[in-house]
């Protein structure tokens, strides 16, 4: 089963690809965000393997983490490494 997981857009620059730091529940990856072009900072995006694939609402950000939480799905993000500890 494949599992999109909302975060929020803290920044985005272009380049060859445009791409975005993106907080999900307190960790920050490096996420393409080429696929939605209309996506700016502050914005919510469903990411799924390291691509943003639609913005959504802070409101469903918000369901989505609750039912993650309801099942102990988001203590795998806590297992991720940060983009400050990958470098």
């Amino acid at each position: 089963m494949c599992l999109g997981i909302p975060g929020e857009i803290l920044s985005a620059s272009d380049g060859e690809l445009r791409t975005g730091r993106v907080a999900f529940g307190g960790i920050v990856k490096e996420v393409c965000l080429a696929y939605v072009p209309e996506a700016r900072v502050g914005d919510f995006v469903v990411v799924h393997a390291g691509f943003a694939i639609t913005v959504i609402d802070a409101a469903a950000a918000a369901r989505v983490f609750s039912y993650l939480d309801e099942i102990g799905a988001t203590a795998e993000l806590a297992d991720e490494p940060t983009d400050d500890s990958e470098r």
